[in-house]
């Protein structure tokens, strides 16, 4: 092969090569950093682009569509000295290359820092239960606290979205033994107010029945007293017909007595005729008087 042909294959190598250095084809989203000997020269846009081979290279490859920040779990501590853990997702987009690749040496992971700072921040403002119950105002405050950075940043944040947020193990325990102990708590309480009514009704149950007891009583002296009177009323002021009643009364108990099943043995008054026999007379001559 003679020297002029090897001449020729290396001069359409070198144009191939610096054609093939010098054309760039982008595909839509994204944009390229072209440095011209380590200066900043230009952006490419998505499509065909010309540079300057061997003077311009392409220094960084940027994504423009919208990125995904995965933002790692951590411990917060409450204002209130509770541990919870809680993590993040961000969605960014790059709005200004220059500034994305010049203005910070990882866009991504500074953004990934800062949400974490700022989220300790915020949280540590709080106490358990807000912190728990509040994640739309966590999310609010925290992309409105990280957006001036981003923008230095030639980034724009979309979106802040908390993925979890709960309680440390720890304190997931003691929260679950806290709970325990206040149904416990109000367990004990119930069954002192069911007690204390229980007794409430039962004491007032037994002023009644004495109340009832008290009229019942009243009501039967007031009825002997009335029996009393007429009695007195009719006899008078001879004492044979009340000697009488009084002998019926005493043979009657005396039946009763006598003909009850658990009575065995029923002692009689030695002067038992005697005394039935004196009432009964004074009964029949109070009576003889009282028709005289």
């Amino acid at each position: 092969m003679s020297g002029s042909l090897i001449f020729v294959i290396a001069v359409l190598v070198f144009v191939v090569v610096t054609l093939a250095k010098g054309v760039r084809i982008l595909p839509q989203g994204e944009e390229w950093i072209v440095e011209r000997l380590g200066k900043y020269h230009g952006t490419l846009k998505p499509g065909l682009n010309i540079i300057i081979p061997y003077l311009d290279r392409v220094a960084y490859k940027l994504v423009t569509k919208d990125i995904i920040l995965d933002v790692q779990e951590q411990e917060v501590i409450t204002r209130d000295n509770a541990v919870i853990v809680t993590n993040a997702i961000a969605f960014i987009k790059v709005t200004d290359p220059v500034k994305a690749v010049y203005g910070v040496t990882d866009f991504a992971e500074a953004i990934r820092n800062l949400i974490m700072t700022t989220l300790r921040s915020i949280v540590g403002e709080m106490e358990l239960d807000e912190a728990l119950s509040s994640r739309d105002k966590i999310k609010a405050r925290l992309r409105e606290s990280i957006a001036d950075e981003a923008v230095d940043w030639g980034l724009t944040v979309k979106s802040v979205e908390i993925q979890d947020i709960k309680p440390s193990q720890s304190m997931q325990r003691a929260m679950e033994m806290q709970a325990a102990a206040e149904r416990e708590r109000k367990a004990a309480v119930t069954k002192a107010e069911g007690e204390k009514q229980a007794a409430i009704l039962e004491a007032e149950a037994r002023l009644e029945s004495a109340k009832r007891d008290a009229n019942a009583q009243v009501m039967l002296a007031e009825a002997s007293a009335e029996a009393i009177r007429r009695v007195a009323a009719a006899v008078g002021e001879q004492p044979g017909p009340m000697m009488y009643l009084l002998g019926e009364k005493y043979i009657a108990a005396m039946e009763r007595m006598g003909s009850s099943e658990s009575a065995k043995v029923v002692v009689l008054p030695a002067d038992l005729q005697e005394t039935v026999g004196s009432l009964l007379a004074r009964g029949r001559a109070g009576a003889s008087t009282a028709r005289g």
